[in-house]
């Protein structure tokens, strides 16, 4: 079965994550240049029918009120700069294991396969410098790596 994307992001006013950081990178990372941050969660589901699948974005990925689904990142028409971070392979990533557990529940039988990461999406031109300022603010390479976005 071919491997299945979807983009979640938060609708605005209930995006309180992405608002904290961008507070957090225009005052202690010191980085004026980014005007808006978005934050999606990158879903990669393996093993899952296309039917099975477009009711899996509605009940299990996203919370429709509140979060708005892309098949592909929406970007801005300006500068802008993508970070997408995923956990290391061989570290626990609990919200792909709760979100194969339900889409199981959802759909019985063998549990699909199930990969995750935060997609960030920076608006504004940002040097080198700062991005990797923001690069390291994010990722905790214990636990986790940059990804392909």
């Amino acid at each position: 079965m071919a491997v299945r994307r979807v983009f979640v992001e938060r609708r605005q006013g209930f995006d309180a994550v992405a608002a904290r950081l961008l507070d957090d990178i225009r005052g202690f990372l010191q980085v004026p240049s980014v005007s808006a941050v978005r934050r999606f969660y990158r879903f990669d589901v393996e093993g899952f029918g296309e039917a099975d699948f477009a009711r899996a974005v509605c009940h299990v990925l996203s919370d429709p009120p509140i979060d708005a689904t892309f098949d592909a990142l929406p970007l801005p028409e300006g500068p802008h700069r993508l970070l997408a971070v995923e956990s290391l392979p061989g570290q626990y990533d609990e919200r792909a294991d709760l979100t194969a557990q339900c889409l199981q529940l959802m759909a019985p039988g063998e549990r699909p396969a199930v990969a995750c990461a935060d997609v960030y999406l920076f608006e504004g031109a940002l040097s080198e410098a700062e991005f990797s300022r923001i690069r390291a603010h994010l990722i905790n390479p214990v636990e986790c790596r940059e990804a392909a976005a």
